[in-house]
């Protein structure tokens, strides 16, 4: 399903499950940013337990983000990602785990989707390649100005795919990111840290997923664990909704579309490539001082608290009279199911039903119209009744016909809508507007780049009254420049027919007439509808998919290798006899590994991401394989109005023919790739503090090569299996930065492990039930609340998690005193809008030594930097956090963590700042795919501020 769509309607039918966050910001003093102690009570009224992060979200905007210039080279990017994980990390500041998660090789029904991305994103990236080199072409041949292009390493997004070497070293920062953390922030200081990257195979949010399912069923779990996710796709509420936990938090950065984007030529706003005139910039500030600003704002976060979601769902599928007890958990798996039908990443949504129609609507009247003769719910932890599916079905197929009409006369009525008003808007234009410097202007734009300005207005006068008088043929009512020349802007007639109509995409199935179905089938399939087994045939793989997608997020993974292998989805009508079918999957199934995914997943043009003998295979002519890498391909609108909202039309990739294929180029790869192409696993991190860390130690100390299990007492309940990792991060061993502009950790103290969850039967069945002992929170909805949803007024977000807290507001007057004393654009770097983690509280580990300079040990190791004038600071305390629903359980690791621990003393070690760069560091990696192999090239960075730099 569309993500700002789904989304978009949710939070406007359910607004009160949307949460504005209360984020402290660093503080500055005296030219020194005293960053955010995340140890401190969390400021948005509640305390989280464990904190998820789906990476994906976070390194896509990161690498290339579209408000604001992207980062000029892989290192910049790395510190971008550490930044957005510490603003995160300062909002939700989890007590208990930090669980890090990035995809891995997805299930083959997944890769479809994501060899349509790439395939898209490679397409279109060379038409706006080719688009932009000939509208400078054209700017330069009329005289335009352009500012000089920023020399940049290319960066190809389809490299954040498993298998790539950007993945690889992405895995070996996040290790060294929170080795630095645990040794250095307060707010890390008990905390629990799983990173689970690329090579362990799954989507980022089914790995968590998978973990909070494998933790649930185990004895020691506690059921009131306040879990937050970090992510923005819409398959997360769903995700957060199968589990049945009780308190579930989503964040998520706030939405808002249409934000203005710089253009790629002129790096200006408010125009595109295709309309960018070559216009000198605008002078920003008296002086210019402001040109490298930010255009945007930060963008801001928000909650979405599902166990109010779970409010509002109670309400709504609440019915009376049922032949059998109503289940509220069993209604809310339902309602997940019958989402699936509106889209989803594996699924193509049936032809009658859009969001943006109410289609969600639709399908819950009718299944609490159909519900009562059903006998039961539709679904039963993940698993699928296709007998009451069937009627479901059924009923929306009655109303396809009239579904269809009314979408045709919705979209007629919108046309003519917009073509009145375009006429209005004509007509409220004057049909002649003068040129030259009598052109009218907005208030203050008179020194805009496009204005005239006569700086002698007599002489200018003067010189338009002589070129009239001498130009006779002249218009009288033409306009004139300032140089008594006629203007050729000025007195321009405006055309009296409508060219504003925009042409409509040619649509030959017109599921509005008679026929429609048959019309669909021949030119969707290219089948006659009449062609009974083939639409059987179709049928049969949905509702596989439909079995199988419900599986995946209520269970895991049914099958690695099914996937849906057709474009199009069948009509809802088509949905008879499914009671049969079976749904059954084959066992035992394995994912790809990673670089065979990337010859699944790219297009010929990414092929610079794989070594040279398998990158052969996409373009030879004489591959095997060839047809699965198309250079151009078609994109069916299939109703709609853009190309991104379109259908690609790729071929399906044929598992045995690419085995096949591949198995003459394996014995070409090296070490390092064949390294990169196994498939790995979780590593679990903890400080020194942690009531875990000397287990670890002692398991490192005596060598064993077998699993452990893991002591669930000193893991605040987690469990799992343990096992020696080959390339652990130990205390008191060195941790060698793999971004050159960031420092060796030299005094660590962290530790890590292999972890793998608890494993069970490939039948067993986690239930999908609230475990016994979990208190639901406090009802948050009243009655007032069940209407703002359907009165039409603008509903406004509540602030934090208390009800009560109102925002602070200030006067017309008061911004103004604060303009004046606080100037726009101070001390910010492109990256800096994230606080940095307290390392700094004893020393900033990140600014630069001078050239040659050795470490200088600190002799008030125990002191912050702004505390010096008043002497040592009072013992770190553990802190004993409200939860706002009763006292805790008395489990073995909450008796734990609260004995007294020894005073929190990070490194030992300060780094002096200085005006020189950082101590050169030799780099023997060579070039990495996707980028030039004479080295990165970045700017040295000022000499205060971790992570600023210009």
């Amino acid at each position: 399903m569309g993500v700002p769509a789904f989304f978009r309607w949710l939070s406007r039918k359910y607004p009160s499950i949307v949460v504005n966050c209360v984020e402290e910001k660093p503080k500055e003093c005296s030219g020194v940013k005293i960053p955010v102690d995340a140890s401190k009570p969390n400021p948005n009224d509640v305390e989280f337990d464990n904190l998820y992060l789906d990476m994906n979200g976070i390194i896509h905007p990161c690498t290339h983000p579209e408000d604001k210039p992207a980062p000029k080279n892989e290192d910049e990017m790395m510190v971008a990602i550490f930044e957005y994980i510490d603003r995160l990390f300062n909002i939700v500041r989890p007590r208990r785990l930090l669980y890090m998660a990035i995809d891995g090789v997805a299930p083959r029904a997944k890769m479809n989707q994501q060899r349509s991305r790439r395939f898209r994103a490679s397409k279109e990236g060379m038409e706006a390649a080719v688009e932009k080199q000939r509208v400078k072409e054209e700017i330069l041949a009329k005289g335009g100005f352009l500012p000089p292009e920023e020399i940049k390493e290319r960066f190809d997004s389809n490299c954040i795919t498993p298998g790539t070497e950007f993945m690889d070293n992405l895995a070996k920062c996040l290790r060294y990111y929170i080795a630095d953390r645990l040794n250095n922030d307060p707010g890390w200081k008990n905390l629990t840290v799983i990173l689970s990257d690329a090579s362990a195979p799954g989507e980022g949010e089914h790995k968590i997923m998978d973990y909070i399912r494998r933790q649930r069923a185990q004895p020691n779990h506690d059921p009131n664990t306040h879990h937050c996710l970090c992510g923005a796709d819409a398959d997360l509420i769903m995700l957060g909704l199968a589990t049945h936990e009780p308190n579930f938090t989503i964040i998520r950065e706030e939405f808002k579309p249409n934000k203005p984007k710089p253009c790629g030529l002129c790096n200006q706003l408010g125009h595109e490539v295709k309309d960018c005139e070559g216009l000198p910039r605008e002078k920003k500030g008296k002086h210019d001082e402001l040109a490298d600003s930010l255009p945007c704002a930060e963008g801001e976060f928000i909650f979405l608290r599902l166990s109010v979601l779970r409010e509002y769902l109670e309400r709504e599928l609440t019915m009376a009279s049922l032949p059998f007890t109503f289940d509220v958990e069993r209604s809310i798996d339902d309602w997940v199911f019958m989402c699936f039908f509106v889209g989803n990443d594996f699924l193509p949504h049936l032809p009658s039903l859009e969001i943006r129609e109410g289609a969600i609507d639709r399908l819950v009247n009718i299944y609490k119209n159909v519900v009562h003769k059903t006998g039961g719910y539709l679904t039963e932890s993940g698993y699928v009744n296709l007998q009451r599916v069937q009627m479901i079905m059924l009923a929306v197929g009655e109303v396809e016909d009239s579904i269809f009409k009314k979408r045709k006369d919705d979209e007629d009525s919108f046309r003519r809508r917009q073509k009145e008003k375009r006429k209005r808007m004509k007509r409220d234009q004057p049909s002649f507007s003068p040129g030259g410097i009598l052109t009218p202007h907005a208030l203050g734009s008179r020194n805009s780049p496009g204005s005239q300005v006569a700086h002698n207005p007599r002489q200018a006068a003067y010189e338009m009254r002589m070129q009239n008088n001498s130009s006779p043929s002249v218009s009288p009512n033409a306009s004139f420049t300032s140089d008594g020349s006629p203007s050729p802007r000025g007195g321009i007639k405006r055309k009296a027919e409508d060219s504003d109509s925009e042409p409509e995409p040619e649509d030959n199935v017109r599921l509005w007439e008679a026929g429609w179905k048959q019309r669909y089938y021949k030119n969707k399939f290219d089948v006659d509808a009449a062609d009974e087994k083939f639409r059987r045939k179709v049928v049969q793989s949905y509702v596989e998919g439909l079995c199988w997608v419900l599986r995946y997020y209520y269970q895991g993974c049914a099958s690695w290798k099914w996937y849906y292998p057709f474009h199009y989805a069948p009509f809802a009508s088509d949905f008879e006899g499914i009671a049969d079918m079976a749904s059954d999957f084959e066992k035992g199934t394995k994912p790809f590994k990673p670089l065979e995914q990337l010859m699944g997943v790219f297009p010929a043009a990414s092929g610079n991401f794989l070594p040279p003998s398998w990158r052969k295979l996409m373009s030879d002519p004489d591959s095997s394989i060839i047809d699965f890498y198309p250079e151009d391909f078609a994109v069916d609108l299939n109703g709609k109005k853009y190309a991104w909202q379109g259908v690609a039309l790729l071929p399906f990739v044929d598992e045995r023919r690419l085995r096949a294929a591949l198995e003459e180029v394996y014995p070409d790869l090296t070490p390092e790739e064949n390294r990169r192409n196994s498939l790995g696993g979780d590593v679990l991190f903890v400080g020194k503090h942690h009531p875990l860390h000397d287990f670890l130690l002692e398991l490192y100390k005596t060598g064993s090569t077998e699993s452990m299990d893991v002591p669930p007492e000193l893991c605040h309940g987690i469990q799992g299996k343990f096992s020696l990792d080959e390339e652990a991060i130990l205390p008191d061993q060195i941790v060698c930065s793999p971004v050159p502009m960031l420092r060796d950790l030299t005094q660590n103290a962290a530790i890590s492990i292999n972890f793998k969850d608890p494993q069970f039967a490939e039948d067993y069945i986690f239930k999908a039930v609230m475990l016994p002992g979990a208190r639901k929170p406090a009802p948050v909805l009243k009655p007032g609340d069940w209407e703002k949803s359907s009165n039409g007024r603008q509903w406004k977000p509540q602030l934090s998690f208390n009800r009560d807290r109102r925002p602070v507001h200030l006067d017309p007057a008061a911004f103004r005193a604060l303009g004046h004393v606080m100037p726009r654009g101070s001390g910010t770097g492109v990256y800096s809008n994230a606080a940095p983690p307290p390392a700094t509280y004893q020393g900033n580990l990140y600014r630069p030594l001078l050239r040659g300079q050795a470490q200088i040990p600190k002799l008030m190791s125990n002191m912050r930097p702004q505390d010096s004038w008043r002497g040592p600071p009072p013992l770190f305390q553990q802190q004993r956090f409200d939860r706002g629903v009763g006292a805790e359980p008395l489990l073995p690791w909450n008796r734990m963590l609260q004995t007294p621990n020894a005073a929190f003393q990070p490194n030992q070690y300060q780094m002096l700042a200085g005006p020189g760069g950082y101590a050169p560091r030799r780099d023997d990696r060579g070039g990495r795919q996707g980028y030039p192999r004479e080295g990165r090239k970045y700017p040295l960075p000022p000499p205060s501020g971790r992570y600023s730099w210009n």
